[in-house]
């Protein structure tokens, strides 16, 4: 009792820690007191029930880890937040939308919503780009992605859990889609992966090519291959679902594609349009550098710029416009030699490879039925996540191991599949999700981690296979009974605080009492210690 006392007393005094250091913050900000007090709600409601989060989700961050980021979020990024009011001009101007940030002031403008506050602080403290440029198209459409999967993702402790309980209700997700790819991505590479890669602020670590290398090491090149092609289908999809305008710039940008493609057929006028922009090139940078070796000349271009330009884009001095046409030269050198490695047959060989590849992956753009199509690729990345899923368990050894893989599969199952249909509610997945289930159970069964609870393989994983439907938040607290009503056998699953529905077993065979391990109406823990 003392033990748990002094647990007690500390847990207050971290709590009270995090709410000072908030405070402190606030302090520093020119916050309406209506502003500061849901932001300390926040804090509170997230301290209640992030360690039900945490037991539910197993792969994310310490709850210290978590706070620390929201309360930094704050400091460095939120000079202000003022909130709008139904039914007035300002909510008027918001178009139906809950907030809009403005990144470059540090604003923020929403109603007082407390999910939509802790969405917005959580989106106006991403980076816009976070994968290079040189990975086409894809820098920005899976850099959204990633983006606003983890900005829902970040929502997730305060919207789905309340301190007693677990509940998802689908129409508070901002999107379904970006939600269920971006948890996809947790489970393959773990939380820490995703938000360094969200964090990154240089581009020193090419986090794609980490990323692709990672899924190589864990699932083969193989499914890695076919995971990397199904993202990039579903971000362009998801672009062009959530931008009105990206369709046309993606069709523009198809249109030149092929445009280069049908001018490489012709390899001879493809060398004299080369070496013709070499020319032109070379010219520039000659003249550039007479220009800054000849003091009349710059004077002269540094007065033509400044006729042409604004008063507030205007050249401060020479020795300005000098680094800049350095700078111009440079550029226009690393185009030479650009030019000059296509002119090389080989790179000849693999630039038109990659046209062909960027007009191949831009077709999705054509899609007669986005929402068909969106929702065929969600399937595919799911088989493939399941078929990874299926890696893990054959690697895990220990029970701690396979516990955790229970919890993330009983956190899979329940994911949102649609604004109707969970995971485990898709008919096209249920086959994929029973081989799975029974794999994982089966392992669990085998090291004496979950109790035996019939004889027959088959039949053991009927029963057992309802901890995978079920939102009691600490599994190790269920225990599981089997009744006998008229013919029918049901299973149902209880906790110290409550009991859940009883579900029906089916089984290809017909059940008695004596292919059970379990004496029937007795409760029994699930997992043995």
């Amino acid at each position: 009792m003392q033990k748990k006392n002094n647990e007690n007393f500390l847990e207050k005094i971290v709590k009270k820690d995090y709410n000072n250091e908030l405070e402190k913050v606030l302090e520093n900000k020119m916050f309406k007191e209506n502003v500061k007090s849901n932001l300390l709600s926040i804090l509170y409601k997230i301290e209640a029930g992030y360690d039900d989060y945490a037991i539910v989700k197993q792969n994310v961050e310490t709850k210290e880890e978590f706070i620390k980021m929201f309360i930094k979020n704050i400091e460095e990024n939120c000079e202000d937040i003022s909130f709008v009011q139904l039914h007035t001009k300002q909510s008027e101007l918001m178009n139906n939308r809950t907030f809009l940030i403005d990144k470059k002031n540090k604003r923020i403008i929403c109603y007082p919503i407390e999910r939509k506050m802790l969405y917005a602080i959580s989106k106006i403290s991403k980076n816009d780009i976070i994968i290079k440029n040189k990975y086409f198209i894809i820098n920005k459409t899976l850099s959204n992605l990633i983006n606003v999967g983890n900005c829902i993702n970040s929502v997730e402790p305060l919207r789905d859990f309340n301190g007693y309980s677990w509940i998802s209700l689908p129409r508070e997700i901002e999107s379904i889609d970006h939600n269920l790819v971006y948890q996809n991505l947790r489970f393959l590479i773990g939380y820490e992966f995703l938000n360094n890669w969200v964090e990154n602020k240089d581009y020193i670590i090419d986090y794609m090519e980490s990323f692709e290398n990672k899924l190589e090491e864990y699932y083969g090149k193989k499914i890695k291959n076919k995971i990397i092609e199904c993202l990039k289908k579903i971000s362009i999809l998801l672009e062009i679902r959530f931008n009105k305008n990206s369709k046309y710039d993606l069709n523009k940008l198809k249109q030149t594609i092929e445009e280069q493609i049908i001018k490489m057929q012709d390899n001879k006028s493809w060398v004299e349009n080369i070496t013709k922009k070499k020319r032109e090139l070379t010219k520039d940078i000659k003249l550039i550098d007479e220009t800054l070796n000849n003091k009349e000349m710059l004077q002269k271009e540094y007065i033509k710029r400044n006729e042409k330009l604004e008063i507030s884009e205007k050249i401060f001095s020479i020795r300005v416009l000098s680094e800049m046409m350095s700078k111009e030269r440079n550029k226009k050198i690393k185009e030479i030699e650009k030019l000059n490695e296509i002119l090389n047959p080989q790179k000849f060989i693999k630039l038109k490879k990659e046209l062909e590849e960027r007009k191949k992956l831009l077709e999705i753009i054509e899609t007669k039925d986005l929402q068909k199509d969106l929702e065929m690729l969600k399937l595919i990345l799911q088989k493939l996540i399941l078929k990874c899923y299926q890696v893990k368990i054959e690697k895990a050894e220990t029970k701690q191991q396979i516990l955790k893989l229970i919890y993330e599969f009983r956190y899979y199952n329940l994911l949102p599949f649609s604004q109707e249909k969970r995971i485990i509610d898709k008919t096209e997945l249920k086959k994929q999700l029973n081989e799975t289930g029974e794999m994982l159970i089966q392992k669990a069964t085998k090291i004496k981690l979950i109790d035996i609870y019939a004889k027959d393989e088959k039949l053991n994983y009927e029963i057992a296979k309802n901890i995978f439907n079920t939102r009691i938040i600490n599994l190790e607290q269920m225990y599981i009974q089997v009744t006998k009503e008229n013919e029918s056998f049901f299973v149902q699953i209880f906790d110290e605080k409550s009991c859940e529905e009883k579900n029906i077993i089916k089984a290809d065979k017909e059940l008695n009492k004596k292919n059970l391990q379990i004496k029937l109406n007795k409760k029994i823990k699930v997992f043995s210690k």
